[in-house]
């Protein structure tokens, strides 16, 4: 003890002189740091780009240290300790002043870049990627000036790091070019989750994730499509845009199938055809109008049914035929209305012109019957953009059903596409729109994309 006492009161001016100069120059630092945060507040409060308040967030506890490490290192130089001991604990500060500088530089270049991609409305994929970028880059350069520092050669550690990266190209080189793709997607900002999109090879759905290496379509079908984002780049992409209102129950695209078969019953003439069909069951007549048109629509538009084409060609009576060619077999309730508006006019025909023309031998007008199928397809629709996609590849018999045929079987003159955009959609103005579409002015191909055009519309 009395002789730590003797050596300080002997070496006293070489103790007290550098804790002045650290006490002094620690305050000083301290003041000078307190009033450029407040000249960076200022600054702050009139501007309102938040990358200032970042900055100041950064720095705001790493000077506290850098003051002190300053201060000490003033102290340090002041101080009679040896060159060598000098040089040894001048290294330790600086080697902190590093550590903490690259830190704060990370926070730094991290909140900046943030804000740059966000304002470019870069994917936070793309953000975060930029962040680790620089981040291994600035603790890349703290670690070789920390090094350098302490006289410690380099050349270990570049070899290392070349080696690291050969050795992650040949492990990441069928990932790199998706992971290149990725940045490119999303900087371009071609889509996003929920677009619905459609490629040039032929894939489209909703998009459910996007990855580094791939993007997840869900197909109107529900199968789930992984395409590498490689390849997209390379692709013509159709972008449909956003979701839409949900419908509250998902529309069921149906098909129906037809079994035809002969009944055994003919007509030779036109009374004979009215008895018949006075009594014939539903199927008979449904098959000679309704299934009729159906196949008629394939070709061109034509309002017509078996009947008045037999009446035509058999007989050679025109004018019945005309009439009853004008009969929209979708104009009645029922398949019983239609009966009777067709027995009605060929009676009241036979009453006024007395016409008792027989068909020649082979000609008769052979009843028949079908029996249907009502099969469901693998199409479901949530929304317009679905149903829209959907319509598109439909059959054609899928159309008729939804179109013609729903009419009979509603039995409110109304198709199946009106009733579930206006009950399940909400959009009352678009299903009146399609329900005044007269549907025999068109063949089905030309239904279908009046429907598709009048629908997209609506979307945009």
């Amino acid at each position: 003890m009395d002789n730590l006492i003797t050596t300080i009161s002997d070496n006293w001016l070489d103790i007290i002189v550098p804790i002045i100069i650290f006490g002094a120059a620690l305050i000083t630092l301290l003041w000078l740091r307190k009033r450029a945060l407040l000249s960076l507040n200022r600054i702050i409060n009139k501007s309102n780009w938040p990358g200032n308040r970042i900055l100041i967030h950064s720095l705001k506890r790493p000077s506290i240290f850098w003051c002190i490490i300053i201060s000490a290192l003033l102290a340090l130089a002041a101080s009679s300790t040896t060159t060598y001991w000098k040089n040894i604990i001048a290294k330790g500060f600086w080697s902190v002043f590093i550590i903490t500088f690259t830190f704060a530089l990370i926070t730094i270049i991290n909140g900046f870049s943030a804000i740059i991609l966000l304002q470019y409305k870069q994917h936070k994929n793309v953000i975060n990627l930029v962040k680790n970028i620089l981040m291994v880059i600035v603790i890349t350069i703290g670690i070789f000036i920390l090094l350098d520092t302490w006289a410690i050669s380099t050349t270990y550690l570049l070899i290392s790091i070349i080696i690291i990266l050969i050795i992650l190209a040949l492990v990441f080189r069928d990932i790199a070019p998706n992971i290149i793709a990725s940045i490119q997607l999303n900087t371009a900002g071609q889509f996003k989750v929920g677009d619905y999109i459609k490629i040039e090879s032929g894939e489209e759905g909703y998009i459910a994730a996007t990855g580094w290496r791939n993007i997840e379509l869900k197909t109107l079908e529900d199968n789930t499509i992984i395409i590498p984002n490689n390849r997209l780049t390379r692709s013509t992409i159709v972008n449909y845009g956003h979701l839409l209102k949900k419908a509250s129950e998902p529309f069921r695209f149906n098909n129906r199938m037809h079994l035809t078969r002969l009944t055994g019953l003919k007509a030779r003439n036109l009374q004979e055809l009215a008895d018949i069909l006075k009594n014939a069951p539903d199927d008979i007549v449904y098959y000679h109008t309704h299934h009729f048109l159906e196949e008629q629509y394939y070709t061109v538009p034509q309002l017509s049914n078996d009947f008045a084409v037999w009446v035509d060609t058999a007989l050679g009576d025109d004018i019945l035929a005309e009439r009853l060619a004008s009969i929209g077999p979708f104009d009645f309730p029922g398949i019983g209305a239609l009966r009777d508006r067709l027995v009605g006019i060929i009676n009241e025909y036979i009453n006024t012109t007395n016409n008792f023309r027989e068909a020649e031998p082979g000609r008769d007008f052979y009843f028949m019957t079908t029996v249907s199928v009502i099969i469901p397809t693998t199409y479901v629709a949530h929304d317009l953009r679905e149903f829209t996609e959907a319509l598109r590849k439909i059959s054609l018999g899928s159309l008729y059903f939804h179109i013609f045929e729903s009419k009979l079987r509603l039995g409110k003159g109304l198709n199946d596409f009106t009733v579930w955009i206006n009950d399940d959609l909400g959009e009352k103005e678009l299903a009146d729109e399609i329900a005044r579409i007269d549907p025999y002015t068109y063949t089905l191909e030309g239904l279908r994309s009046s429907l598709i055009q009048r629908i997209e519309k609506r979307i945009k």
